[in-house]
Parts: structure tokens; C-alpha cells; sequence
């Protein structure tokens, strides 16, 4: 049985980092940070999904690290970072908040991505003294605030009561996923990814959702299937740019549109045609062109205005 965490080989194994840390959130827990690229240039901060982890960001790291000091560090229960005994949304504010208060001098800002549970981290933050005073714009990719499992589409059954209640009870649950086989493998393609996603993006992403501890799977599931940010996406003011897959079914891009009309400071909707869910490993160049696009319109600015 193999329990690899990530794959170790090409484009989507992730590097190493130049120096790692802890980051001590309020409730005490511990949450591992990794510091890509150099001191002094423009900061970028990683925040992933649910069931990955640092890993999953490995083909942005390798791209913007010769120019950006990268920040992506694991949410509590996922990779390094131990499992805690609080999951919520203030959870993930508060993991946030500590990860850019251990990471960035005081006014220093950066630009912010998450993908999935990580956008929906952003969007709890968005609220924060702390998050105001670090971020200078942010990047939603393949995420929503509300209503997820009523718009999830990976039962191919017609939307309704029945469909949300079954969706429900897949999505959370308490059964290991196991060794990844190529069974598991067309699973989460098909569940996950869009049906053109090339074996070593589907193998790599296997690789970290099935390592994720199943307690935290389902610990995660159960906040997710209850979630409702709509309030705090209206507190998101920094320029925020939203990506979707056209085939994503977990968040479908119903989700990203909705979010491009709520968000007070939308700067642009990418809308991937025939991408799914993983987009950062599915579509690598387009979720780091972003990236560099936001911290090329904003967070140099920000920095120039800052100079006396």
C-alpha cells in the first residue's frame, strides 16, 4: 500500500523550501509555513483546499519563486500541520491571520490566493483588522460561499432535495480513501478534475487528497456542508480576481460568477474552459499568470506609495 504524500518527480512534486516555521494560531494550534524565493521581493501568500495541502501549489511555487518570496503553509489538520480540535470558519481566519503575522513585517503586504477551502479562508479573514493591513489584493480560485452541496454536481442526478441529501453523505463521508489505485484514480478525475486532465495531474493530485487523515476529511466536510460566507464576501474590498473551471463539479462555476457580482472589488472573472476543480494543477499557467497580474497591478503600487 502506498501512502506517498505527493509525487516526488516533475513539474508537480513540490520543492524545497528555503526556510520553514511555525505559525501559532489563536486557539494554540501549530500550523506548518513554508518561505519560497527571496527576502525582499513581492510577497505572495498560498492557501489551499480541503483534504490537500503545500503540495498542491507546487507548480506556482516553482514559477514565481525566482521572482516572489512565496508563503504557503498547510490548514490545521492537512500535511504538517497537526491536527486541532476547533473546525470552522473562524478556524480559518484565525490560521490566516497567524500565518501573515509570522511571515510579513508589520505593514507589509502581499497578494493572497486559496484555492477552495482556501478562498473560503480569505473570505472568512476578509473581515480582520489583520488581513486589511496585509492584503493587497487576493485571488479566489474554484471556491464559493455558500450553498455547496446544493450546487454540487458530482452526482449526475437532476438538482434537488434528494441530490443534496446524497451529495451530502458522499462528501462527508468517514470512509478511508486508501491506497491510490487506478480505480481511485478515475474516482477523483472524474469527482474533482475535468475529463481532458493529463495522467500526472491526476496522479499528483490523488496523491495529496488521498493522504489527508480521514478524521480530518469529514471534520472538514461537516463546515463545509453548512457553510455561508455571503456576508463576509461583501467585506472583501481588496482588488480580488476570481478563477473557475467551466466542468468543475465540487464548485461549479455558477459559484465564480456569483461571486464576481457580489465581490465590492472584482478585477476579473477567468473563466477555464473544460477545467475542474484543481485548477492551480490543471491549469498551472493560468492561476500563476494571475498571481503576477495582481502583484504587478497592486502590490508593487502599494509598496511605491509607501516610499516617501
Amino acid at each position: 500500500m502506498s501512502r506517498l504524500t505527493h509525487v516526488t518527480s516533475g513539474r508537480y512534486s513540490p520543492p524545497a523550501a528555503r526556510r520553514e516555521l511555525v505559525a501559532d494560531s489563536a486557539d494554540g494550534a501549530r500550523l506548518h509555513v513554508e518561505v519560497h524565493g527571496d527576502e525582499g521581493a513581492p510577497a505572495v501568500v498560498l492557501a489551499h483546499g480541503w483534504t490537500c495541502s503545500t503540495a498542491f501549489w507546487a507548480a506556482q511555487v516553482r514559477d514565481l519563486a525566482a521572482t516572489h518570496r512565496v508563503i504557503a503553509y498547510d490548514q490545521r489538520g492537512h500535511g504538517r500541520s497537526p491536527a486541532a480540535r476547533v473546525h470552522s470558519t473562524t478556524a480559518l481566519a484565525d490560521d490566516l491571520v497567524a500565518v501573515l503575522g509570522a511571515t510579513l513585517a508589520s505593514g507589509e503586504r502581499a497578494v493572497v490566493a486559496g484555492h477552495s477551502m482556501g478562498g473560503m479562508t480569505i473570505m472568512a479573514a476578509a473581515g480582520r483588522p489583520e488581513f486589511a493591513e496585509h492584503a493587497a489584493a487576493a485571488l479566489l480560485c474554484s471556491t464559493g460561499s455558500s450553498r455547496l452541496v446544493a450546487e454540487a454536481q458530482v452526482l449526475p442526478v437532476r438538482a434537488g432535495r434528494a441530490r443534496t441529501r446524497v451529495t451530502g453523505a458522499v462528501l462527508g463521508s468517514r470512509a478511508p480513501l486508501g491506497p491510490v489505485t487506478p480505480v481511485a484514480r478515475k474516482i477523483l478525475k472524474y469527482a474533482t478534475m475535468g475529463p481532458g486532465s493529463a495522467p500526472d495531474k491526476v496522479e499528483a493530485c490523488a496523491r495529496i487528497v488521498h493522504a489527508c487523515p480521514t478524521g480530518v476529511r469529514h471534520a472538514w466536510s461537516k463546515v463545509l456542508a453548512g457553510l455561508d460566507l455571503d456576508a463576509e464576501v461583501a467585506r472583501l474590498a481588496v482588488p480580488t480576481a476570481v478563477i473557475g473551471g467551466t466542468a468543475d463539479r465540487l464548485t461549479p462555476i455558477v459559484h465564480a460568477r456569483g461571486l464576481a457580482a457580489a465581490l465590492p472589488n472584482c478585477v476579473g472573472l477567468t473563466e477555464l474552459t473544460g477545467m475542474g476543480h484543481m485548477t492551480p494543477v490543471e491549469a498551472p499557467e493560468a492561476v500563476t499568470r494571475a498571481v503576477r497580474e495582481l502583484t504587478e497591478l497592486y502590490l508593487h503600487t502599494t509598496e511605491k506609495e509607501k516610499t516617501p
